[in-house]
């Protein structure tokens, strides 16, 4: 299960002062990681992110699956948003009419609300990636757990303007049965990927080009990346992916929920 957990720094300058405000306010082998079954109780959700809005339950399984059917491809990127790349990056869908899945963490969210709102407006759908992407919340209490997952909820939301997250993408797919039952208590599908394509590390436009081409036949959620670092290579390289896949057939979707 990649876990992305080098140079992530940067996390830490925007953790310390965002949680202060959060307090106050109070390939295969991929596939197979991630589907582990679910079990324990059902935990009970401790906060409202949508005020005055009915929340559903949805299913606890991790989502891989494309709303597009067997030829679709869903285009999920994580991290942000950050004002430098997200922009970047909605440029490129918007050129090839592409809708994706953007998964926030709370902190740049709480940071960059117009970003979030531009997310919306765009048509692209909304992802809870905890507050601060701790890599290591498996290994974590169920309280500390509820908190991330809750409390980005709710700054996503707030700075979306209303709009909730519609998934959960645990950070570095750390996920456990208690956090995936709660994401789903309130809505919000556990969302894992296919291909990671390592834009992380940037290994270069055509390497993470060439993972999307090697990797797509173990199933259709792609995973790029909008912050964390100098994005100019997931940038070039959705340039080039978009219309590849077009031009191979693939329909556009969003994962199911």
């Amino acid at each position: 299960m990649a876990r992305h957990g080098g140079g992530r720094g940067w996390y830490g300058k925007v953790v310390g002062a965002a949680l202060g405000v959060t307090v106050l306010a109070v390939g295969a082998s991929v596939w197979t990681a991630q589907a582990d079954p679910a079990g324990g109780a059902t935990p009970k959700a401790t906060a409202s992110a949508t005020p005055g809005g009915d929340i559903k339950p949805v299913d606890v399984s991790i989502a891989h699956a494309s709303d597009a059917g067997a030829r679709g491809v869903n285009i999920t990127i994580d991290d942000g948003p950050d004002p430098a790349w997200t922009p970047q990056v909605l440029d490129l869908l918007r050129e090839y009419d592409v809708k994706a899945t953007f998964c926030m963490t709370g902190t740049q969210a709480q940071a960059h609300p117009d970003l979030v709102k531009d997310v919306v407006a765009a048509g692209h759908r909304l992802c809870d990636h905890s507050v601060s992407h701790d890599t290591a919340m498996d290994k974590k209490s169920e309280a500390y757990q509820s908190k991330e997952i809750l409390d980005a909820e709710r700054m996503i939301t707030k700075a979306s303007g209303g709009v909730r997250p519609m998934y959960y993408r645990a950070p570095g797919g750390a996920f456990t049965p208690y956090s995936r039952k709660l994401a789903a208590s309130r809505g919000m599908r556990p969302l894992g990927w296919n291909v990671d394509t390592k834009d992380f590390e940037r290994p270069g436009t055509d390497a993470i080009v060439a993972t999307v081409q090697r990797e797509l036949p173990n199933g259709p959620t792609i995973l790029f990346h909008d912050a964390g670092g100098d994005r100019t290579q997931t940038v070039e390289a959705l340039r080039r992916v978009l219309p590849w896949l077009e031009e191979q057939g693939y329909d556009f979707g969003f994962p199911v929920r």
